[in-house]
């Protein structure tokens, strides 16, 4: 195994943890909600976290699929865990790894259509996409345990009024409980990235229906946050044109980062209510 190989790539946004201890405890964060028997981790690279699941299979039986997009770690993980294609009649034993780009990946044809629990030590220049896509895709996805830059971590948990909460926040929010479980520090990995980092699990809600549209939600949500710093009787203009005279209600004179969910979910029943959309 080469030290080429071995070398983090910028291009991949590789970090690769150095502590053990921490990976273990990401891998035993993951509690199979549901009684869902299948496990896909994001970016494995050289494998420690995949070690620590696969030893984890071996007294709690799962599918485990990995996606990695960089065929020399695909390589590095086919020569530490050799593997071949899972059979109907063993699923529940080894890693199969996928030599794609997540991002890329049809979550559907990975556990034919079943659900699963996704977890990683997420390639942090892609990390908000992967939340998206766990968004788009919630009806499989019950639980996230994953290592996001703390930045990020901390504005998906962030409760109304503090200056990290806004976009991503609600959009998971409206659909997953979260917390963080670990912080740890850029010393872990190597080579150390510039930011701080930290885990978080997020656990899918029960109740799915917003109880508004959701992409006029989504819209509303945005257009909010578009200039954060400005009252929402400034930036919710467009979607009250037929009526302006709505927005000389004193609540428009908050700003986005003030309101919860319950409030967006509301506002987003009454633009569609005055819009007629």
């Amino acid at each position: 195994m080469s030290n080429k190989i071995m070398q983090a790539k910028k291009s991949f946004g590789q970090h690769f943890l150095n502590r053990p201890e921490i990976a273990e405890e990401i891998a035993h964060s993951i509690t199979l909600i549901n009684h869902t028997p299948r496990v896909l981790e994001i970016g494995p690279g050289q494998g420690m976290l995949t070690q620590l699941l696969l030893d984890r299979q071996k007294t709690e039986p799962f599918e485990f699929v990995a996606v990695e997009a960089d065929k020399d770690m695909v390589a590095i993980l086919n020569k530490t865990y050799p593997v071949t294609p899972l059979s109907k009649n063993d699923k529940n034993k080894g890693v199969k790894v996928i030599f794609e780009d997540f991002m890329k990946t049809d979550v559907h044809k990975v556990f034919d259509g079943q659900e699963f629990c996704l977890i990683g030590n997420f390639p942090y220049n892609i990390s908000s996409q992967i939340l998206i896509k766990m968004i788009e895709n919630r009806e499989l996805i019950p639980e996230m345990v994953g290592m996001f830059q703390k930045e990020v971590a901390d504005r998906v948990v962030s409760k109304p009024g503090g200056k990290e909460f806004g976009i991503i926040s609600l959009l998971v929010q409206a659909f997953y409980e979260g917390k963080v479980i670990i912080n740890v520090d850029k010393s872990c990995f190597t080579p150390p990235p510039k930011v701080q980092s930290a885990v978080i699990r997020l656990v899918r809600k029960e109740n799915q229906d917003l109880g508004c549209d959701e992409k006029l939600f989504k819209r509303v949500v945005k257009q909010a946050f578009s200039q954060r710093r400005k009252m929402l009787r400034n930036t919710l203009k467009p979607f009250f044109e037929k009526d302006p005279s709505v927005l000389n209600d004193v609540f428009y004179t908050k700003r986005p980062e003030t309101l919860g969910l319950e409030d967006f979910v509301k506002l987003t029943q009454l633009v569609k209510k005055m819009s007629g959309e």
